[in-house]
């Protein structure tokens, strides 16, 4: 056969394999458009998804979400390339980000405490002496790209690292599966009414409107506060109370056993984190802080402003940035703050005027005296054992050293105060680490301990505040720990019940003591501003638990002139104990 007739002959064939497979293709009936008049040929096989209306299919289609190739009429050729979570952080700028939707808000979450966790990063290298201070330019970011690691690094690896927003949704089993996606982890909502393989086949929803639930997700370890806020209180693992002989069926995540408490006043009301949180308190604005008092922007006192600033002319609602909340609403004299899930309106009234304006308490901060509980959890013993391995929550990777802690015991009950610059707050202990070190060979390499108190707002406010001798006559309250404390020769003593923890490297100071009756501090603290009662302090403070015998509540006219000098006509103080 020629060679002209060889190249008749292929041509042939390739005519024919296109015929056939042009038959065989199956071809939509027409040209399929977004009401954009965007072509959008997903949308031939995708006819029953159903989102929200900004993002439903028919708005914008399937491909800015989710890539692929949206001209294609082959799954295999149009599904090449496609992502199932548009709003994971490494390709969030070709979905969620792209012009037109939300391109702003790209560089501001990534900066955000919640992706960079740098806070925690560097407050561990500084307890645990491998940073000169806390304020350290650490991301997840970062340790994603260089696969830096040290003693600290790994713990964090490893143990507190399913926490960020850099996290993908659905790389590990279970509930800790369900954290982190980037945009997704605030913004995505499943149905619980469905069984895991009804879900399977139902798009998610996006959301605005997010759920305590969704926040619950990551705020339910170390501070607690989101499991705190819904009157959650994770317990000791004893399982109390038993119910028909077994342990109580009340457990957290990781088979942790919780009670009931009274959640915060705010929640009881039905409302949400976003209701009081600000978008850029949440998202971010763009900076990236190191600490997050300084991306939080509201306090009590943005909503709750006092009679006085009220009748000066001060409108509630105005942050310390001074921006305003979008859900503030005044209505004649009245003012109210709108659910932003529920449109519900609650009134946003002024503090009690005579009572948190008491002259003794200028300094006290308003969740130092209505945090009635706050969780405290003492003596976070550490170990890494290096003949075994764990799981690189960052790499997902098996590497050498397995990592276990346990704590001491855990508490509610009497939060201890402390100072944070001039403002009196509530400390718990932030990271009481006892660690110990296994080599290779399974033998002890060293210990080291690191007792740090943390200055918190709990998320557990009561309408009712605390007692006055829940402060003033309680030495746990004031950071002295449990025990006894009484005057003699003038001069305030105390005896401790705790004695602290005996270790490798010598005794701990008592877990719940925080400060000695002179007033000098047995354990770190969070912030170099964040300090223990000094000693004046606690001696002005313990008397006034003296009076409280007789003078039972601050209105009485004892109280009215008194000062530290004021003498007691009954008794000798000397004489007292408490």
């Amino acid at each position: 056969m020629s060679s002209t007739r060889l190249v008749l002959f292929f041509l042939l064939l390739c005519v024919l394999a296109l015929v056939i497979r042009e038959n065989m293709t199956s071809r939509p009936d027409r040209l399929y458009q977004t009401t954009s008049g965007r072509v959008e040929m997903c949308l031939s096989c995708h006819k029953t998804e159903k989102l929200d209306g900004a993002h439903d299919r028919l708005v914008v289609g399937c491909s800015p979400c989710h890539l692929g190739d949206f001209l294609a009429i082959d799954k295999k050729k149009a599904h090449t390339g496609i992502v199932k979570n548009p709003g994971d952080l490494r390709l969030v700028e070709k979905t969620c980000g792209i012009e037109g939707c939300h391109a702003a808000d790209v560089k501001k979450v990534k900066n955000s405490l919640m992706a960079t966790n740098r806070g925690i990063l560097a407050t561990l290298l500084y307890y645990w002496g491998e940073a000169p201070d806390q304020n350290g330019d650490y991301s997840v970011e970062k340790l994603l790209a260089s696969g830096e690691s040290s003693l600290a690094l790994d713990y964090f690896r490893k143990l507190c690292g399913t926490c960020h927003l850099w996290k993908q949704k659905g790389d590990l089993p279970g509930f800790f599966g369900e954290k982190g996606g980037g945009c997704t982890a605030c913004h995505f909502i499943k149905d619980d009414r469905l069984t895991p393989e009804q879900a399977a086949k139902v798009h998610p929803q996006i959301i605005k409107k997010i759920p305590v639930s969704n926040c619950v997700r990551c705020h339910n370890r170390s501070g607690r506060i989101g499991i705190s806020y819904t009157g959650v209180y994770e317990s000791e693992n004893y399982g109390t109370p038993y119910k028909n002989g077994e342990m109580s069926e009340k457990r957290l995540p990781g088979d942790r056993y919780y009670l009931n408490l009274p959640a915060d006043i705010h929640y009881q009301r039905e409302m949400s984190c976003i209701d009081c949180h600000t978008r850029n308190e949440i998202m971010g604005d763009g900076v990236s802080y190191a600490h997050y008092e300084q991306q939080l922007e509201i306090s009590c006192a943005t909503c709750h402003v006092s009679a006085s600033l009220l009748q000066a002319g001060t409108t509630p609602g105005m942050t310390r940035k001074n921006e305003k909340l979008n859900n503030i609403i005044q209505e004649g004299d009245a003012w109210f703050i709108s659910n932003k899930i529920s449109g519900k309106k609650h009134p946003v009234k002024p503090p009690k005027a005579g009572v948190c304006d008491f002259a003794g308490h200028k300094r006290v901060g308003c969740e130092a005296c209505h945090s009635t509980w706050v969780p405290q959890c003492y003596g976070c013993h550490v170990k890494r054992d290096m003949s075994e391995t764990h799981l690189d929550k960052l790499t997902l990777q098996e590497t050498p050293g397995w990592w276990n802690e346990g704590r001491s015991y855990l508490r509610y009950e009497r939060p201890m105060l402390a100072m944070w610059n001039d403002e009196v707050v509530i400390v718990t202990p932030g990271c009481q680490d006892i660690v110990t070190l296994i080599d290779k060979a399974g033998k002890a390499d060293r210990q080291f301990n690191s007792l740090t108190m943390a200055a918190i707002n709990p998320h557990t406010t009561q309408t009712k505040g605390r007692g006055c001798p829940d402060c003033h006559a309680s030495t746990k309250t004031l950071g002295l720990g449990e025990g006894t404390a009484w005057q003699e020769n003038g001069a305030w003593r105390f005896a401790g019940t705790d004695q602290g923890v005996p270790t490798e490297v010598g005794q701990t100071p008592p877990l719940d003591g925080y400060v000695t009756i002179d007033g000098v501090a047995l354990q770190k603290s969070s912030r170099p501003e964040v300090r223990p009662f000094n000693k004046e302090e606690l001696a002005r403070i313990l008397r006034i638990g003296l009076c409280l015998e007789c003078h039972k509540e601050y209105t009485d006219p004892a109280y009215k002139n008194y000062s530290p000098a004021t003498k007691c006509p009954v008794f000798k103080e000397d004489e007292v104990r408490r």
